[in-house]
Protein backbone atom coordinates (compact mmCIF):
# COMPACT_ATOMS: atom_id res chain seq x y z
CA UNK A 1 0.00 0.00 0.00
CA UNK A 2 1.26 3.64 -0.78
CA UNK A 3 2.11 6.18 1.72
CA UNK A 4 0.61 9.03 0.16
CA UNK A 5 -2.64 10.16 -0.60
CA UNK A 6 -4.32 12.61 -3.03
CA UNK A 7 -3.51 15.66 -0.99
CA UNK A 8 -5.09 18.99 -1.28
CA UNK A 9 -2.81 21.54 -3.40
CA UNK A 10 -3.98 23.63 -0.42
CA UNK A 11 -3.15 21.24 2.18
CA UNK A 12 0.34 24.12 3.12
CA UNK A 13 -2.47 27.00 3.69
CA UNK A 14 -5.15 25.16 5.48
CA UNK A 15 -2.35 23.54 7.76
CA UNK A 16 -0.91 27.41 8.38
CA UNK A 17 -4.67 28.70 9.23
CA UNK A 18 -5.73 25.96 11.40
CA UNK A 19 -2.32 26.13 13.32
CA UNK A 20 -3.08 29.48 13.66
CA UNK A 21 -6.43 29.62 14.61
CA UNK A 22 -5.31 26.75 17.28
CA UNK A 23 -2.72 29.92 18.36
CA UNK A 24 0.47 27.56 18.01
CA UNK A 25 3.49 28.69 16.51
CA UNK A 26 5.35 26.24 13.97
CA UNK A 27 7.99 25.59 16.67
CA UNK A 28 4.75 24.92 19.10
CA UNK A 29 3.56 22.66 16.50
CA UNK A 30 6.82 20.73 15.39
CA UNK A 31 7.19 20.24 18.64
CA UNK A 32 4.60 18.46 18.77
CA UNK A 33 4.77 16.18 15.92
CA UNK A 34 8.35 16.08 16.57
CA UNK A 35 9.66 17.29 13.69
CA UNK A 36 11.73 20.12 12.70
CA UNK A 37 10.61 23.68 11.71
CA UNK A 38 12.01 23.52 8.94
CA UNK A 39 10.00 20.38 7.55
CA UNK A 40 7.16 22.22 8.63
CA UNK A 41 7.32 25.23 7.19
CA UNK A 42 8.16 23.64 3.86
CA UNK A 43 5.15 21.73 3.96
CA UNK A 44 3.30 24.95 5.07
CA UNK A 45 4.45 26.56 1.83
CA UNK A 46 3.61 22.98 -0.32
CA UNK A 47 7.26 22.74 -0.83
CA UNK A 48 7.24 19.65 1.01
CA UNK A 49 4.45 16.68 0.19
CA UNK A 50 3.76 14.61 3.53
CA UNK A 51 2.71 11.13 3.78
CA UNK A 52 -0.35 9.54 4.93
CA UNK A 53 1.58 9.09 8.53
CA UNK A 54 2.51 12.78 8.63
CA UNK A 55 -1.00 13.94 7.85
CA UNK A 56 -2.33 11.21 10.46
CA UNK A 57 -0.05 13.29 13.31
CA UNK A 58 -0.86 16.60 11.73
CA UNK A 59 -4.42 15.54 12.19
CA UNK A 60 -3.85 14.00 15.61
CA UNK A 61 -2.16 17.30 16.77
CA UNK A 62 -4.37 20.20 15.23
CA UNK A 63 -7.71 17.99 16.39
CA UNK A 64 -8.89 17.26 12.79
CA UNK A 65 -9.49 14.19 10.76
CA UNK A 66 -6.86 13.08 8.19
CA UNK A 67 -10.03 13.21 5.81
CA UNK A 68 -10.23 16.62 6.36
CA UNK A 69 -6.61 16.97 5.40
CA UNK A 70 -6.86 14.75 2.08
CA UNK A 71 -8.88 15.63 -0.67
CA UNK A 72 -11.48 12.98 -1.49
CA UNK A 73 -11.34 13.95 -5.33
CA UNK A 74 -9.61 15.71 -7.96
CA UNK A 75 -10.99 19.59 -8.61
CA UNK A 76 -10.62 20.05 -11.95
CA UNK A 77 -7.81 23.16 -12.61
CA UNK A 78 -10.12 25.41 -13.44
CA UNK A 79 -12.01 24.68 -9.96
CA UNK A 80 -9.26 24.88 -7.64
CA UNK A 81 -9.51 27.45 -4.97
CA UNK A 82 -13.13 28.58 -6.49
CA UNK A 83 -15.25 25.56 -6.52
CA UNK A 84 -16.19 22.57 -5.25
CA UNK A 85 -17.95 20.44 -6.58
CA UNK A 86 -20.56 17.62 -5.02
CA UNK A 87 -18.17 14.52 -5.58
CA UNK A 88 -15.16 16.54 -4.14
CA UNK A 89 -16.37 17.91 -1.17
CA UNK A 90 -13.97 17.39 2.14
CA UNK A 91 -15.68 15.06 5.15
CA UNK A 92 -14.55 16.66 7.98
CA UNK A 93 -15.51 16.00 11.97
CA UNK A 94 -15.89 12.57 13.14
CA UNK A 95 -19.53 11.50 12.57
CA UNK A 96 -19.29 9.99 16.32
CA UNK A 97 -22.29 11.76 17.17
CA UNK A 98 -24.39 10.91 14.17
CA UNK A 99 -23.00 14.21 12.55
CA UNK A 100 -21.82 14.13 8.89
CA UNK A 101 -19.86 17.12 7.86
CA UNK A 102 -18.15 18.33 4.65
CA UNK A 103 -16.56 21.43 4.01
CA UNK A 104 -18.29 23.34 1.02
CA UNK A 105 -15.11 26.37 1.40
CA UNK A 106 -12.67 25.38 -1.10
CA UNK A 107 -9.82 25.83 1.39
CA UNK A 108 -9.75 27.06 4.84
CA UNK A 109 -7.95 30.38 3.59
CA UNK A 110 -10.60 32.54 4.29
CA UNK A 111 -11.73 34.31 7.52
CA UNK A 112 -14.69 32.01 7.36
CA UNK A 113 -15.54 28.59 6.52
CA UNK A 114 -18.87 27.50 5.26
CA UNK A 115 -20.07 23.56 6.09
CA UNK A 116 -23.05 21.70 4.93
CA UNK A 117 -24.55 19.64 8.15
CA UNK A 118 -26.46 16.17 8.06
CA UNK A 119 -27.73 15.06 11.27
CA UNK A 120 -28.74 11.46 11.59
CA UNK A 121 -32.24 11.27 12.46
CA UNK A 122 -32.02 10.30 16.80
CA UNK A 123 -28.66 11.64 17.16
CA UNK A 124 -27.07 14.07 19.31
CA UNK A 125 -24.30 15.94 20.32
CA UNK A 126 -22.26 14.03 23.08
CA UNK A 127 -21.12 17.39 25.05
CA UNK A 128 -22.12 21.09 25.45
CA UNK A 129 -19.63 22.49 22.65
CA UNK A 130 -17.96 26.28 23.17
CA UNK A 131 -15.40 27.58 20.68
CA UNK A 132 -14.15 31.20 19.81
CA UNK A 133 -16.20 31.57 16.71
CA UNK A 134 -19.40 33.57 15.29
CA UNK A 135 -21.52 30.79 13.75
CA UNK A 136 -24.74 31.70 11.52
CA UNK A 137 -26.57 28.21 10.52
CA UNK A 138 -29.60 28.10 7.91
CA UNK A 139 -31.34 24.99 7.71
CA UNK A 140 -32.08 23.59 4.84
CA UNK A 141 -33.95 21.05 5.77
CA UNK A 142 -36.22 18.84 8.85
CA UNK A 143 -35.97 20.10 11.94
CA UNK A 144 -33.44 20.48 15.18
CA UNK A 145 -33.27 20.89 18.84
CA UNK A 146 -30.77 23.30 19.67
CA UNK A 147 -29.29 25.20 23.33
CA UNK A 148 -27.55 28.27 22.99
CA UNK A 149 -26.35 29.79 26.35
CA UNK A 150 -28.63 27.42 28.06
CA UNK A 151 -32.09 28.66 25.81
CA UNK A 152 -33.79 26.10 24.21
CA UNK A 153 -34.45 26.69 20.17
CA UNK A 154 -36.65 24.00 17.79
CA UNK A 155 -35.46 25.00 14.51
CA UNK A 156 -37.08 24.45 11.33
CA UNK A 157 -36.68 23.79 7.51
CA UNK A 158 -36.21 27.88 6.34
CA UNK A 159 -34.65 29.00 9.66
CA UNK A 160 -31.48 30.17 10.53
CA UNK A 161 -29.64 30.97 13.88
CA UNK A 162 -26.62 32.55 15.54
CA UNK A 163 -23.97 31.50 17.89
CA UNK A 164 -21.56 33.77 19.05
CA UNK A 165 -18.72 31.95 21.16
CA UNK A 166 -21.65 30.60 23.60
CA UNK A 167 -21.79 27.05 25.20
CA UNK A 168 -24.37 25.22 22.51
CA UNK A 169 -25.77 21.51 22.25
CA UNK A 170 -27.67 19.95 19.19
CA UNK A 171 -30.40 17.12 18.77
CA UNK A 172 -32.27 15.57 15.57
CA UNK A 173 -35.58 13.58 18.16
CA UNK A 174 -36.80 13.30 14.59
CA UNK A 175 -37.59 10.53 12.02
CA UNK A 176 -35.67 12.14 9.24
CA UNK A 177 -32.05 13.74 8.55
CA UNK A 178 -31.88 17.57 9.12
CA UNK A 179 -29.78 19.17 6.64
CA UNK A 180 -27.76 22.58 7.51
CA UNK A 181 -25.40 25.27 5.93
CA UNK A 182 -23.04 26.70 8.86
CA UNK A 183 -20.78 29.89 8.25
CA UNK A 184 -17.96 29.78 11.18
CA UNK A 185 -15.64 32.46 11.61
CA UNK A 186 -12.78 31.98 11.90
CA UNK A 187 -12.00 28.55 10.13
CA UNK A 188 -11.74 25.86 13.21
CA UNK A 189 -12.10 22.43 10.93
Amino acid sequence: MSDSLPIARSIGADLRTLRRNRGLTLQDLADRLGRSVGWLSQVERDLSEPSITDLRHLAAALEVSVSMLAQPGHAAPDDLGVVVRKASRRPIGSRASGLVEELLSPDLTDDFEVVHSTFEPHSQIGETVTRPTQEVGYLVSGSLELEIGGQRHSIHAGDSFRIRGEPFRWENPHDTPAVAIWVIAPPVY
